[in-house]
């Protein structure tokens, strides 16, 4: 009965222990302690008022509620930069009398991520993603705020997966 306890305890002991690093997102953070997201400045030839404040923050959102990672102002471990670079509406499919019967947002980002801990990890990349809507409305209101959304959580999750996901 005693050696069931200690074979019990050894491999409760491997079961914890293994699975310790393990990270359900398939983060890989390495050693790392702190992220940094610099702002990212809106450069694209139409300009959304607030759409670079709200991309940056949708991506600190994101590594945040994805990893253990102390998010930080400066000095950080990972470190996040760079601007949006399209911000475009255009028409996808037409209609028979000349009008758009679907159009489409795409919002482009350019990322240079630098990994102070493990520098050949570092890259810099562009990420793009679209939303489409009735050719008939305006892109307004909640719609807007429905396709910044979409858009912010594919390109989040896709800078994400390129900065830190281990598979």
């Amino acid at each position: 009965m005693k050696q069931l306890k200690y074979i019990f305890l050894i491999l409760t002991s491997i079961t914890v222990l293994g699975c310790g690093a393990y990270s359900f997102t398939g983060a890989d953070v390495g050693n790392a302690k702190t992220f940094q997201v610099n702002y990212f400045q809106n450069n694209a030839l139409l300009v959304e008022p607030g759409l670079d404040r709200d991309f940056t923050l949708a991506l600190q959102d994101l590594i945040q509620n994805q990893t253990n990672l102390s998010l930080v102002n400066s000095g950080g471990d990972l470190i996040y930069e760079g601007e949006i670079t399209e911000y475009r509406i255009s028409p996808t499919t037409a209609q028979a009398n000349s009008t758009a019967a679907q159009n489409r947002l795409t919002i482009s980002v350019k990322v240079n991520f630098i990994n102070t801990k493990k520098e050949d990890a570092d890259f810099e990349k562009n990420f793009s993603f679209f939303y489409d809507y009735a050719g008939t409305g305006q892109l307004v209101g909640a719609q807007k705020d429905t396709a910044f959304e979409e858009i912010f959580e594919r390109l989040t999750q896709d800078i994400f997966n390129a900065s830190l996901a281990d598979w």
